[in-house]
């Protein structure tokens, strides 16, 4: 269909392939193993966000911080779990459906305590 000489299918694709992706991430110390779970709209931006926090020493969860200290960039790893698949409406909000996803993969991997950095909510 089009509408003003745009057609509005094309305007979704463009709309889709522009959007960041979205899903959960896990950071993980691979010399003591625990990790830390977090979801986000781009998911990779918030990725480079953790590391670049990490890197210069200002990240928030002192834990983590201090162990990226002793071991190094070479001791952690940062990757995404699971992708969140965009909607075909542009003005959808997905924070619930994001929320949902990060709670799925904190029961499932229990980050807490001796198994990672996560605080219970």
């Amino acid at each position: 269909m089009r509408r003003n000489g745009v057609d509005k299918k094309e305007l979704k694709n463009n709309y889709k392939e522009t959007i960041q992706p979205m899903g959960v991430y896990q950071i993980r110390n691979t010399t003591n193993g625990k990790i830390f779970i977090g979801s986000a709209k781009n998911v990779h931006g918030k990725l480079n966000s953790h590391k670049f926090q990490l890197v210069t020493g200002l990240h928030i969860i002192k834990e983590m911080q201090n162990d990226f200290r002793d071991v190094g960039e070479a001791g952690f790893t940062f990757e995404v779990l699971d992708f969140l698949k965009p909607k075909d409406e542009v003005d959808y909000d997905y924070t619930e459906e994001l929320m949902i996803l990060e709670n799925m993969w904190l029961e499932k991997l229990n980050p807490y305590g001796d198994n990672g950095y996560n605080s219970r909510k």
